[in-house]
């Protein structure tokens, strides 16, 4: 503690006079680590709960280490595995991830990882005992994805075209279990595109707590429509042809059926999820009792959730909670779902008088008690101390802006464990005896520090001392934040970095930066990263930075958020209009030269407000934007819109293909072309329309590149400056 605080003295004193002469360059932020803040790599708790485990990089064998430490005393107890000892085909194995099985006797160990969408890879996957220092692969039949050991370690299941395969890790025998994967067709233990994108996970199969049952999914996606993406190589005369199912709002989804394995007889059984087959299967989790799996059940729609108890040897299945809401229900709180080991109970997050909080439910469906009470969201739940009947989660109590961690006792009694401002995260270890918590704000990368389970911090971990002394040498602004109200008397939250040598007395032009998605802000009081430092670099060069929060983002309750429901984009494209209005009453802004920029849906409402807003936007960049929602996926454009057979008004009235004859400033339109997210089709079509109204613009799209535009922000960041200077 002392010692951080001494440091952020230290630089406070002396930056100032080397900072004068040492102007931020793109290539600072985005060829160079220079700006990259760390965190404590590769933690993982003990079973213990009184060690773990963090990563060690070995230069000079270039080579991962993996070390135990005391959490108590912070030593370094020893090096469970040196990077120079795992050696296949006479190198020392490059590995990027490792897990290890529950009696922490072996690793797995994945190498040569290759990313397929957004949470999705496949692997070589090795297994590592440490008691036999012995290494092998788990299989030489093609890459893995999801390798996942069995409860008691013997086994190893995994997924390979599409299909799952068990090892048995004693006599070497690969067992495959399912058996009609088929490209485009079929998927088992692995997700189709729009349920990995919008539901958030990949790996589609667990084992049962006893490790005699394997749960799975099973994707028919025969009947999704097909979507190609075009990569072009300058060895091929001719591009190559990727074609993927994506489900575009209003037209049909895979068929999601849920499968039990049983292992000592290799008999599967379906889960009886029910005959209405345009529903969704958001997640499965076993409760404690391993002959028992819960599988969610959700409407097409989104707004009723149905909690089925599934037997598993018959798969008779039968519901025991149901929750409706009367817009939508966001399926990523419920992550979080956690069945006693008496399996009497069980812990659920929903919302309550419009802000999301802690319950606790009988096997019932019936309330046996709620755990948090307030005006503020639960925004993560860490577990529930049995023992003790302690729960610990992360909210937003203090400020929306802002996360804290808590726990609390069944009978109310809450203790703040957490630094009470600035952005606060926990990972507990086994027992909830000690937790590390990654604290940041707006202006402060990331503090790393050891707690106990009550609250004591015990020892800094990372102080990214080496960064802030790399920001001392620069002049930098702080962010500071806002509130305002609008015409419509919404209270909105916002940010802003002022040039470092700001005059009260000029006029400055703005750089209004948004995501303004639902479930997402901007506005946070947390480290940004690469971003801090180009908007650091745009304010060193004269422009003020800012960026607020529209209504339909995340952490001020239900209704702030789910009022832009069937309207998509139409209030979310008000308030940031009305932002724009805001600043233009301030003295120390020029009302005339205000630009904006945003990616994905950022990049949605920046064309929207330069067509529809352009009488108050002299400038855009938009990265990656929707265009029409009509092009989107079911998953999430239904949730806020319902289909487009439905809602026909609420997808059209909210296009900027519509308003494209408005277009009046300086816009740059920004796009992937193999975007398999955000199709290029989007901005293919938003083009044709400017081009029939006869509207000046420029593009910029980058070849073979996703959404993300991984390997190419030294270029667009280096063009969105020169864009920025030369229009605004």
């Amino acid at each position: 503690m002392k010692s951080f605080r001494l440091i952020i003295v230290s630089f406070l004193i002396f930056s100032h006079a080397f900072a004068q002469e040492n102007p931020l360059k793109v290539e600072d932020i985005f060829a160079s680590r220079q700006f990259v803040a760390s965190t404590v790599r590769g933690f993982k708790p003990m079973n213990d709960g009184h060690h773990f485990t963090m990563v060690a990089f070995n230069a000079s064998v270039s080579a991962n280490d993996i070390i135990r430490y005391d959490y108590k005393s912070g030593d370094l107890k020893d090096t469970l595995v040196k990077g120079i000892n795992l050696i296949w085909q006479d190198a020392p194995l490059k590995w990027s991830e490792y897990k290890f099985d529950r009696g922490e006797t072996q690793l797995l160990l994945a190498t040569a990882q290759e990313q397929i969408y957004r949470h999705s890879t496949r692997s070589d996957y090795f297994i590592y005992d440490l008691r036999k220092k012995s290494l092998k692969p788990v299989s030489e039949k093609g890459k893995q994805m999801y390798a996942t050991f069995s409860p008691d370690g013997n086994k190893v299941a995994f997924v390979r075209d599409n299909n799952i395969f068990v090892k048995d890790l004693y006599n070497d025998k690969e067992t495959q279990i399912t058996f009609e994967g088929r490209q485009n067709e079929i998927i088992n233990g692995s997700c189709d595109w729009v349920y990995e994108e919008e539901f958030a996970f990949a790996r589609a199969f667990q084992w049962s707590p006893d490790g005699k049952r394997i749960a799975y999914y099973k994707f028919n996606e025969s009947n999704v429509r097909e979507f190609s993406l075009t990569f072009y190589n300058k060895d091929s005369l001719y591009p190559r042809e990727e074609k993927y199912k994506y489900p575009k709002a209003g037209e049909e989804n895979s068929l999601v059926s849920i499968y039990l394995y049983d292992l000592l007889t290799g008999k599967t059984t379906r889960a009886g999820t029910g005959s209405e087959k345009d529903s969704y299967i958001p997640r499965i989790r076993w409760t404690a009792n391993p002959s028992v799996l819960c599988i969610m059940r959700m409407n097409r729609h989104q707004n009723k959730l149905e909690l089925l108890s599934c037997d598993a040897a018959t798969g008779i299945c039968l519901p025991f909670y149901t929750e409706n809401n009367e817009r939508y229900i966001d399926i990523e709180i419920n992550d979080n779902l956690y069945f006693t080991s008496d399996n009497r109970y069980f812990i659920w997050l929903k919302p309550y008088q419009g802000f999301t909080h802690i319950f606790k439910l009988d096997l019932k469906g019936n309330t046996v008690k709620q755990i948090t009470k307030g005006e503020y969201d639960v925004t993560d739940f860490y577990g529930y101390d049995e023992a003790t009947g302690v729960f610990y989660y992360r909210s937003t109590e203090i400020s929306p802006m802002d996360r804290q961690v808590y726990s609390i006792t069944e009978k109310g009694k809450k203790t703040l464990l957490s630094r009470p401002t600035g952005t606060n995260k926990a990972e507990f270890s086994s027992g909830f005896k000690y937790f590390i918590n990654t604290w940041s704000d707006a202006n402060t990368p990331y503090l790393c520090e050891l707690y106990t389970g009550s609250g004591k911090i015990v020892r800094v971990l990372e102080t990214n001392a080496v960064l802030l002394e790399t920001m001392s040498r620069y002049k930098l602004s702080r962010k500071t934040f806002f509130k305002f109200k609008t015409t419509e008397g919404v209270e909105l939250n916002g940010w802003m970095i002022k040039p470092p040598d700001f005059i009260p007395a000029r006029k400055y032009p703005v750089f209004q930066y948004m995501y303004g998605g639902n479930g997402s802000n901007t506005v946070n009081n947390s480290w940004e990263g690469s971003n801090y430092f180009f908007w650091q670099l745009l304010a060193q060069k004269g422009y003020i930075i800012v960026s607020v929060d529209n209504r339909g983002t995340d952490a001020r309750g239900e209704e702030f958020q789910k009022c832009t429901y069937l309207n998509l984009g139409k209030l979310e494209t008000i308030d940031q209009i009305e932002v724009a209005k805001h600043l233009g009453t301030l003295d120390y802004i020029d009302k005339d030269r205000i630009g904006v920029f945003g990616w994905s849906f950022g990049g949605y409402l920046t064309s929207m407000l330069m067509t529809k807003g352009a009488d108050y936007f002299k400038m855009g960049i938009a990265v990656a934007p929707v265009t029409s929602w009509r092009y989107y996926d079911t998953i999430y454009t239904e949730r806020y819109l319902r289909t487009p057979q439905e809602n026909k008004d609420g997808y059209d009235d909210n296009s900027p293909i519509n308003f494209a004859d408005k277009l009046k400033g300086k816009f740059l339109l920004v796009h992937g072309m193999t975007d398999d997210n955000v199709h290029l089709q989007n901005s293919v079509d938003f083009i044709s329309a400017l081009l029939k109204a006869n509207k000046q613009f420029e593009t910029l799209f980058y070849p073979n590149s996703n959404h993300n535009l991984s390997g190419f922000r030294l270029n667009l960041y280096t063009r969105m400056e020169n864009f920025i200077l030369n229009n605004l």
